[in-house]
């Protein structure tokens, strides 16, 4: 290809041996997206997550670098874009629900006595429904407990990335603090962190990778080595 964007996704893609599944699995999610617009199960939504979010912390994963072999790292990459992608699910319940789709999982909604028309009326008319609070609390700790499966890879990464990645989880996280903040109102409003407490954490984070190259650089500033030229070269493995 001439267009310079696939052409460097597939310089990456070599460079760091991510693996062709990786991708294809991405695209499968994808075209799901145009016709499946609601998940029966968790097992379900997870199937469709591990081309939508997982395979993303996989793919990412060889580039990122790690002091560990990558297989031991992969399970927690792949966790982290899952819990990355359902916080934006509990976020932005109210916003899919206008283009018709819902991705929090029906037997979840269901074991507390909610369904889509439940969703639409309170979306519609405003009123809040002490079923659909009691689904979203189920829902924000499902995705809590997915963030503790995802955080012991951090500090499996290599030293330099690990503060990016840090900022990235501690964010998403408070994303759900916000959330339980607004007491759940998804339906009528999206919960985000605050301005001032993101630019407070990028800069710390900055200030953080900033360090750790420094502490790792080499005489001539040479950028981030290959995977083959790491210790531990990278492997695909799936969610």
């Amino acid at each position: 290809s001439t267009e310079p964007v696939v052409r460097a996704l597939a310089h990456t893609a070599a460079r760091y041996r991510i693996p062709h599944a990786h991708f294809t699995d991405f695209m499968a999610s994808m075209r799901a997206d145009l016709t499946v617009t609601d998940y029966p199960t968790y097992q379900d939504l997870r199937a469709y997550m591990h081309g939508s979010a997982a395979v993303i912390g996989l793919q990412m994963l060889p580039v990122l670098g790690t002091v560990t072999d990558p297989s031991e790292a992969a399970p927690h990459a792949a966790a982290l874009g899952v819990a990355f992608q359902l916080t934006n699910f509990l976020r932005d319940v109210g916003e899919d629900l206008d283009r018709g789709r819902v991705y929090l999982p029906a037997d979840l909604l269901a074991a507390h006595g909610v369904d889509r028309p439940l969703l639409e009326h309170s979306r519609r008319t405003g009123r809040r429904d002490p079923r659909i609070r009691a689904a979203l609390v189920a829902a924000e700790a499902l995705t809590r407990t997915v963030y503790r499966e995802a955080e012991p890879g951090i500090a499996m990464l290599d030293p330099r990335v690990r503060p990016c990645i840090r900022t990235a989880y501690v964010l998403y996280g408070g994303i759900l603090d916000a959330i339980a903040a607004d007491d759940y109102a998804v339906l009528h409003g999206r919960s985000t962190v605050p301005r001032r407490r993101r630019a407070v954490m990028a800069a710390t984070g900055a200030a953080q990778v900033a360090a750790a190259r420094l502490r790792h650089s080499r005489p001539h500033r040479s950028p981030l080595p290959a995977p083959h030229d790491r210790i531990h070269s990278p492997q695909g493995t799936h969610e």
